[in-house]
């Protein structure tokens, strides 16, 4: 997973997405890539999706959207990681299911 990472890579997560009362910043490939494999089991409720028009992850068990995360990709690696669990922010989004 570390060789798809920008070593300078950024990863927001909202307030709602982590146990935290207020958003939290990750910098480095190592340290998201640590927190990537910490989400796993996230992980096999996902499926690939358009974002606002970029690619990423929702997750969306029995129909419900619980979660997404959205990544900028350069033709390199990927060099931002989004992740949101705010409703209000989520009923903005324009979310679009890709087929796997």
């Amino acid at each position: 997973m570390v060789s798809l990472l920008h070593p300078d890579v950024v990863l927001t997560a909202d307030r709602f997405a982590v146990p935290s009362p207020a958003p939290i910043t990750v910098s480095g490939a190592q340290p998201v890539a640590r927190g990537a494999m910490a989400a796993t089991d996230r992980a096999r409720r996902t499926g690939m999706a358009l974002l606002d028009g970029r690619v990423g992850l929702a997750m969306a068990p029995r129909g419900r959207l619980r979660l997404v995360v959205a990544f900028t990709i350069t033709p390199a690696d990927i060099t931002e990681t989004d992740v949101v669990a705010d409703r209000e922010r989520m009923e903005w989004m324009e979310i679009a299911a890709l087929a796997e």
